[in-house]
């Protein structure tokens, strides 16, 4: 049975759990949009590791845990735009409007887990999540794949089919696999 929670104190040892030794990804523990390219690298593993824990004490929304019978199984960050630096100065992802937004923008499902629809289910409950933070808007920035496989490693940012599932319309289109897409709070 699915359940879902939000990324707090409390649900940290879990985000440990999910994420491993080396934080999700090659040391990025959700810190990849959150940081200059010049302090991700630097702080690799370990420091972004530590980086990650004191938002996480701070009580910022961050995101939505994914837990399969109390074990998590799966992670979408979710905050508002302004809180990922790298996001804020691309010249890829460029604001398209003055609306506040909150992003969706790192999506991590547990091997075992992926290809069954879990993505979708994150997306949906972060959504919530942030509309209950009072957002109005919520931004992601998926994939298109050009082919019918990709490597999970690359799928990152999600897939736009998973967002196009709960709704999430196409705003833009700022290169050939990349999309702008929006829901908007009912």
């Amino acid at each position: 049975m699915l359940s879902f929670k939000p990324l707090t104190s409390d649900t940290w040892p879990d985000l440990q759990v999910l994420f491993g030794e080396k934080g999700a990804c090659e040391g990025c523990w959700c810190m990849y949009w959150r940081l200059t390219n010049k302090e991700y690298e630097s702080n690799k593993g370990t420091n972004n590791r530590l980086k990650f824990r004191e938002l996480v004490a701070q009580s910022q929304p961050l995101g939505i845990l994914a837990f399969e019978n109390g074990i998590p199984v799966g992670w979408c960050t979710v905050s508002p735009r302004e809180t990922f630096i790298r996001l804020e100065n691309s010249r890829l992802f460029k604001r398209i409007d003055d609306e506040p937004v909150w992003s969706i923008c790192c999506l991590f499902v547990y091997k075992t887990h992926r290809r069954k629809g879990l993505s979708t289910r994150l997306i949906q409950e972060a959504s919530s999540y942030a509309f209950e933070k009072g957002a109005q808007v919520v931004e992601a920035y998926p994939v298109v794949p050009k082919k019918d496989k990709m490597p999970s490693a690359f799928a990152w940012v999600g897939f736009a089919h998973a967002f196009e599932n709960i709704g999430f319309q196409k705003v833009a289109q700022p290169s050939e696999t990349r999309l702008i897409m929006r829901l908007e709070r009912q």
